[in-house]
């Protein structure tokens, strides 16, 4: 081999190794089991997105009953997690910690409430019913559906996550979240039942949404920005492209999870409108605008979830989102 092929050989290994230690290992948590809700995240780790465009080896951490990876953001092990609405944003303003929404991938928030068919066939008509509601769920949207809606507690009776006393009563309503009791129900009660989204009678939070500290947003704003806009795309490419190699490490972090159900989950996802729909139409997935915090704010402070004086601008920020970003990667 002569000189100038071995000065070429050694290049192209400094080059490599370049590469390598530019990589940034990047953990993000997530608030649940694996499963389709969280596609557009697997997806840019499948695709490599992540890494093509940030450098970053992105190390998805799968939550679940047992497991607070918020915690461990806050204990500085994880960069990034997934929130879960703006009441848990707004509370953890108002106790001081200094979490920061930085997109919002849901932008309608997928609880539901599910009734049997030819029993309940419009919201108003849920009021006949009895309605199974978790008490974490009675402290917030039930409240709302109460004071805004008419809704009350005398009908409310506690949910266990067990579908069993609605499959067994027609007069009964279920809460629910949007890809999971609806599926429930038509495999065990072998009926589909008529899905009631509450984000379509006016709760207006945002779900399933990005946060980091905000000690990492004023000291890293282009890995921020970076992580966020390739994360919007592995949306895009989920919901709009192929799955399969996304599914894949979905079904390898959460073996429960079967193609039916992510099949069925990403359906629901793109009929009713969750990820890309309303401002994202226009302005991005993920987007976050001061207008719709703000109402549901002000809409929580009225039901009496949420205490009058919350810095509630403290709880997100719309530097990293609204600015197309992916767009162009929506097929149809």
């Amino acid at each position: 081999m002569s000189a100038k092929s071995l000065m070429a050989g050694a290049a192209a290994l400094a080059l490599t190794a370049g590469a390598a230690s530019a990589q940034e290992t990047v953990v993000f948590g997530t608030n649940w089991l694996a499963q389709a809700e969280h596609g557009g995240f697997y997806q840019s780790v499948a695709d490599g997105t992540y890494l093509a465009d940030c450098g970053f080896n992105v190390e998805i951490l799968p939550g679940g009953p047992q497991v607070n990876n918020r915690a461990l953001m806050l204990a500085g092990r994880m960069d990034f997690h997934m929130g879960g609405d703006l009441l848990q944003a707004f509370s953890a303003v108002q106790e001081g910690v200094p979490v920061v929404n930085i997109a919002a991938i849901f932008q309608k928030h997928p609880q539901v409430i599910v009734a049997h068919p030819g029993e309940a066939e419009s919201w108003e008509e849920l009021k006949d019913l009895t309605l199974l509601i978790g008490d974490n769920g009675f402290q917030s949207y039930y409240q709302w559906m109460m004071k805004a809606h008419g809704f009350t507690a005398e009908q409310r009776q506690p949910y266990t996550f067990n579908p069993a006393p609605f499959l067994a009563d027609k007069r009964v309503g279920m809460q629910g979240y949007l890809s999971s009791e609806p599926y429930l129900v038509t495999q065990e009660g072998g009926f589909e039942p008529n899905v009631f989204l509450i984000a379509d009678a006016g709760y207006s939070s945002y779900a399933t949404t990005i946060e980091t500290m905000a000690a990492t947003i004023e000291s890293d704003p282009e890995k921020v920005q970076c992580f966020v806009d390739a994360s919007i795309k592995g949306w895009y490419n989920y919901l709009y492209g192929d799955p399969s190699a996304a599914n894949a490490l979905i079904k390898e972090a959460n073996p429960e999870m079967t193609d039916d159900k992510i099949a069925y989950a990403i359906g629901k996802m793109n009929e009713w409108g969750i990820v890309d729909s309303g401002d994202a139409l226009e302005m991005g997935i993920g987007v976050i605008t001061d207008e719709t915090v703000e109402n549901f704010y002000n809409l929580m402070v009225e039901t009496g979830v949420v205490e009058e004086g919350v810095d509630y601008t403290a709880s997100y920020t719309t530097q990293f989102v609204g600015n197309g970003v992916g767009m162009d990667l929506k097929t149809n």
